[in-house]
């Protein structure tokens, strides 16, 4: 009896915690999974703990915050717990045994990680701003890996700038071609603009040295990408949509970790 009480409990908080909304999972992930593949380091994988964390931290926390009456707030409590504490270990490990200093990359990664929070629990998650705020938080996180491991300024920043130009354009893309398959109005340029944005930042880090060519072969696969979703306008299912990106998400972090490595 008691056994099956704690699976029933141990069930019902990972339930709690895990987001329901499913890009949600590669736009956060691969950023740290691209940040411990290329700048690997005992301070980095303190940092990834304590941003997993923090990706499942959400839930628990808005839900504590909206201050309803429901039956789930003593689960939510504990979880929260749990996360905020095995968060704050990860970071306090990973400033620890980081480079001095390491840590700067993580001041606009939390401001950014705070705008989407306030947004969250004014239940506007799902506007742009929210959106755009939350992706930015986790792209910038690359910096700190590469930060923590010892890595330049410029050279931590390139491996920002490569998750934000996986990740920006990306939601606005997906949050336009969503808009435009349910008849709502809608304005292509943002999205059109940031990807061929994108394009030109990676070429001059790729020419400077600062990042392989392979990446510049992907802004380019993405540009197209947005181009074929908002000016072809293919009708594509949420999931189809869905599973590509997060396909084509894996094939940038493992294509591009290893690219690095040999640069």
């Amino acid at each position: 009896m008691t056994l099956t009480v704690e699976k029933f409990y141990w069930r019902e908080a990972v339930k709690l915690t895990l987001p329901k909304e499913h890009g949600s999972w590669s736009l956060a992930l691969e950023p740290v999974a691209f940040g411990l593949l290329v700048a690997p380091s005992a301070a980095g994988a303190a940092l990834a703990l304590a941003a997993v964390s923090g990706f499942f931290l959400r839930r628990p926390m808005k839900l504590l915050l909206s201050r309803k009456s429901d039956p789930c707030q003593p689960l939510a409590a504990r979880s929260l717990a749990i996360l905020l504490l095995t968060g704050l270990t990860g970071l306090l490990l990973a400033v620890r045994f980081g480079a001095a200093g390491g840590w700067w990359p993580l001041l606009p990664a939390a401001l950014a990680g705070m705008v989407f929070a306030w947004c969250d629990n004014r239940n506007e998650a799902r506007e742009g701003a929210a959106e755009i705020a939350g992706v930015v938080s986790f792209s910038l996180l690359p910096a700190a890996f590469g930060a923590l491991a010892g890595w330049s300024v410029v050279a931590s920043l390139a491996l920002a700038a490569i998750m934000l130009v996986r990740s920006v354009p990306t939601v606005l893309t997906v949050r336009t071609s969503i808009r435009i398959r349910k008849g709502r109005p809608f304005v292509i340029a943002p999205a059109l603009l940031t990807a061929g944005a994108g394009v030109f930042l990676i070429a001059w880090l790729a020419a400077l040295r600062l990042a392989p060519w392979l990446a510049l072969v992907f802004s380019l696969i993405l540009a197209a990408r947005t181009a074929w979703l908002l000016l072809w306008r293919p009708q594509l299912t949420a999931k189809t949509v869905g599973i590509t990106e997060a396909v084509l998400g894996g094939m940038i972090v493992v294509v591009l970790a290893l690219a690095w490595k040999t640069t």
